[in-house]
């Protein structure tokens, strides 16, 4: 247990044992609470500064002189540097506590939106919106260290719902940050994109602000790069980050490329296809909860992988809409997809933890002590979570990616498409393998036997 002379201030918890179901209702529950919603909020802020670029690409008309595939870049080059601060953000609570980094990373959304708002206007060089991607990248940070932190916070009874509240809430971030500039599109024209930074820079001010007076840090969450070691030698992380790739990744992927596909396969115009675009992202991120919540109910495999069935099932439809040029079919096929990535997001989460529980219990029944098997599963699901939502951040660049190169060489997003179905199928083949097919052994330290029940 870390001393009291080792963090000084009140924002610092000595004593947190949320699995004490004691403690949880007399103390751990309402303080967990609060830091969960403040969290949510600052979470919701670095998504919308994330997703910032898959906006402003709707303000770049003619004038800007940008064609199809430098807006898939720069969206690209967005997914790719969020993925890759998604580890350091992770170990970024433990070095300096929750509360802290919660408050520097909220705080560091303000330099690409103030400079988003310097920059914004035709004749910019293109090099200089690269660099803009770049620096907008880094709110994909924080959706990780928000993740560790609450994660620490919660039992695992709960964790599924808490885990799925806190990604949901900053997935809508996505939506609102759309939505937000559909709104200045359709009342200013495209050439107002200026007032969207007077919307989020001083709501970047509030959630700093909130995480200073609302948050706490934990001292019990050590930074232990042995973690990130040691569970980097689990397989179980590679498939949880395959796995991730397939859901997260969709989700991030499509609600960055969204517009560019309706403006480019359907001749959308940004308004028009700005009138669309939220909703994927707004539904994706609400269904998220109902993920963590079905897996806490039903298992986290089994959702997990009827999710992925659907996910290609929606993949196949949206090929058949584009072979036919059915609008309709596909934005509703498109809408379908987000919410099916939403619930994925939420099991597959609830999955990470769950695994680590089961290995504790098991290492328990064994004759090992029972609070360090605890305290070893929380560190290395968090650890986890932080490998995984890097990875899986990769699968958006990699949907940007295939869309640049299809419509560049066949002018349509079906060549993509065909790729997103193929991996779907190999997802759910391997959720059922890994986690559902039944094994004799509940828990192998070395394999991958998982019962079902168990995630």
């Amino acid at each position: 247990m870390t001393t009291a002379t080792q963090h000084r201030g009140r924002r610092w918890i000595e004593h947190w044992e949320p699995e004490d179901e004691t403690f949880w209702q007399s103390t751990g529950k309402k303080i967990a609470n609060r830091n969960l919603w403040f969290s949510i909020f600052a979470e919701h802020i670095g998504f919308s500064i994330w997703s910032l670029m898959s906006v402003l690409v709707l303000f770049m008309g003619t004038p800007y002189g940008l064609s199809a595939g430098d807006k898939f870049l720069l969206t690209s080059l967005a997914t790719l540097v969020g993925a890759f601060v998604r580890i350091p953000y992770t170990f970024a609570v433990a070095r300096f506590g929750g509360r802290n980094w919660t408050i520097v990373s909220a705080s560091l959304l303000l330099i690409p939106s103030i400079f988003a708002a310097i920059i914004m206007k035709p004749g910019t060089p293109f090099g200089v919106f690269l660099v803009l991607s770049v620096l907008i990248g880094v709110g994909g940070g924080n959706f990780a260290s928000s993740m560790a932190n609450i994660n620490a916070f919660f039992p695992e009874k709960a964790k599924g719902m808490a885990l799925g509240l806190n990604a949901g809430g900053g997935n809508l971030g996505v939506a609102v940050i759309q939505l937000v500039g559909l709104a200045i599109i359709a009342s200013a024209g495209t050439s107002a994109p200026r007032i969207l930074f007077a919307v989020y820079i001083p709501l970047i001010v509030i959630a700093a602000l909130g995480a200073s007076l609302g948050m706490d840090n934990i001292a019990s969450v050590k930074n232990d790069q042995k973690g990130m070691r040691e569970v980097m030698k689990d397989a179980h992380a590679w498939v949880m980050s395959f796995l991730y790739i397939g859901t997260f990744g969709s989700f991030i992927g499509y609600s960055f490329a969204f517009g560019l596909v309706l403006q480019n396969q359907f001749g959308r115009t940004p308004l028009q296809a700005a009138y669309v675009t939220f909703l994927g992202p707004l539904l994706g991120s609400l269904a998220r909860p109902v993920g963590g919540w079905l897996a806490d109910r039903i298992g986290g495999g089994k959702i997990t992988f009827y999710n992925f069935i659907g996910m290609a099932a929606m993949t196949a439809l949206l090929i058949v809409a584009s072979q036919i040029k059915s609008l309709g079919l596909f934005t509703t096929a498109f809408i379908v997809l987000f919410v099916l990535t939403g619930i994925g997001n939420g099991s597959t989460y609830k999955m990470i933890p769950a695994i680590f529980k089961a290995k504790a219990r098991a290492a328990i029944d064994a004759g090992a002590d029972s609070a360090t098997e605890l305290l070893r599963a929380r560190k290395l699901s968090g650890a986890l979570i932080g490998l995984a939502g890097a990875i899986g951040a990769l699968g958006g660049l990699v949907i940007n990616l295939a869309f640049r190169q299809s419509f560049t060489t066949t002018k349509s997003g079906v060549a993509a498409f065909v790729g997103f179905l193929v991996f779907y199928g190999l997802c759910f083949m391997v959720t059922w393998v890994v986690y559902l097919r039944k094994s004799e052994a509940p828990v192998s330290e070395k394999g991958l036997a998982l019962a079902g029940a168990q995630v």
